[in-house]
């Protein structure tokens, strides 16, 4: 069960609306090793991107995820507590976000993977800048982050005015498909490991993490879908289970309990103990669910009742109705070169593609040989061009 002192500071994060900079803490109850760890991964961190981008340029450093809203996860080993998720950096920089993308990506990503063996986790890096940020429309990125950060360089009101990414009701039903999408693209690659002849530890705790993810995905589509979502999964969860809407699917149940326990994996993640016909059973439990909870908001969100996935994969309209034809058409230019402008979909966003078929591989294709595995890697490819 989650702590009764986790659950009271949900309670008192229920009424904040401004942005919350990290509390002094990277996670809930991680010990002073694993904190002071972070806090030197940050500070090297840190300096290595102050030696990379001129100090005229560079406007903020922000770690978001987890561990900038305080929410980390906290693998208990027996050598102490260990960082569990990847350390997510946002560098903010001034001017064009292409040209700082284009001059700073790839020394970012060397020194990523500089400290990610350091630092024990993954340590990613995305480029933007604070007048693309308030520029943007908000989404569950940058609610998050306005909403919970910890800012390791910047002006102390560097993110005053991103006013309009502090409202949850705001975020976008396109953005909902995009978390489940993501997630569920998760249950996907965790399937083809499943399969696989030679199933390691690693494959283990590969599968669990992604079952644990989807499992949080989907009790936050609901809370996001009735405008109720906020960037703390501990606050997430309490209003969750205080849920009461005037018509409940009669898959709710399942989605509250899952979602609860999902958080406690967030926060006190486990490593490859579960064994493979576990995970199977739980994976196709899991599966089911998501099938359920994508129908339900894509047929809210399209306007459109849908009978199966294969109803929708084949006979759902433009996925991706908020995109503008032009700018799909420049986008899979970029992707997939002059061969693109030959498919009769060129007009459609590159993510129609990807969510038909993964409406088709996860819930569709029931096979799971050698032929499958090279759909899902190909699949993967353009996922994560366009997740």
């Amino acid at each position: 069960m989650i702590a009764l002192r986790e659950l009271r500071l949900a309670g008192r994060l229920a009424s904040e609306t401004a942005p919350r900079e990290g509390n002094g803490r990277f996670t809930l109850d991680g010990d002073a090793a694993l904190e002071a760890h972070l806090a030197s991964v940050c500070a090297d961190l840190l300096a290595g991107v102050r030696g990379l981008i001129p100090p005229e340029r560079l406007e903020a450093v922000l770690l978001g995820g987890g561990y900038g809203r305080g929410e980390g996860g906290v693998l208990r080993t027996a050598h102490g507590d260990r960082p569990y998720n990847d350390l997510e950096f946002y560098v903010c920089v001034r001017g064009n976000r292409f040209l700082g993308e284009h001059r700073h990506a790839l020394p970012l990503q060397v020194l990523g993977e500089i400290l990610t063996p350091r630092a024990g986790v993954e340590v990613e890096f995305k480029i933007t800048s604070l007048d693309v940020l308030r520029r943007a429309h908000v989404d569950m990125f940058s609610y998050d982050l306005v909403m919970g950060h910890r800012r390791l360089w910047g002006a102390t009101d560097c993110l005053a005015r991103l006013g309009h990414h502090r409202d949850a009701s705001a975020i976008p039903a396109w953005e909902i498909t995009r978390l489940l999408m993501n997630r569920c693209a998760g249950l996907l690659l965790a399937r083809e490991r499943l399969g696989r002849t030679d199933f390691t530890p690693d494959d283990a705790d590969f599968v669990e993490r992604n079952l644990a993810k989807a499992e949080l995905a989907l009790g936050d589509a609901v809370l996001a879908a009735h405008g109720r979502y906020h960037w703390s999964c501990l606050e997430r969860r309490r209003r969750l289970r205080h849920f009461d809407p005037a018509h409940p699917p009669p898959w709710l149940d399942d989605v509250v309990h899952r979602h609860g326990r999902s958080v406690f994996f967030k926060l006190h993640p486990a490593r490859g103990g579960t064994p493979r016909e576990s995970l199977r059973i739980r994976h196709a439990a899991v599966t089911a669910l998501a099938g359920s909870v994508w129908l339900w908001h894509e047929s809210r969100r399209l306007g459109r009742d849908f009978a199966s996935m294969g109803d929708y994969a084949e006979n759902a309209p433009d996925l991706c109705p908020h995109t503008r034809p032009l700018r799909n058409l420049l986008v899979k230019l970029r992707h997939g070169g002059p061969r693109s402008l030959l498919s009769s979909s060129r007009l459609l966003h590159p993510r129609d593609t990807v969510l038909r078929l993964l409406a088709r591989l996860l819930w569709e294709q029931p096979r799971d040989d050698d032929a499958f595995r090279p759909e899902v890697a190909a699949f993967e490819t353009l996922w994560r061009r366009v997740s």
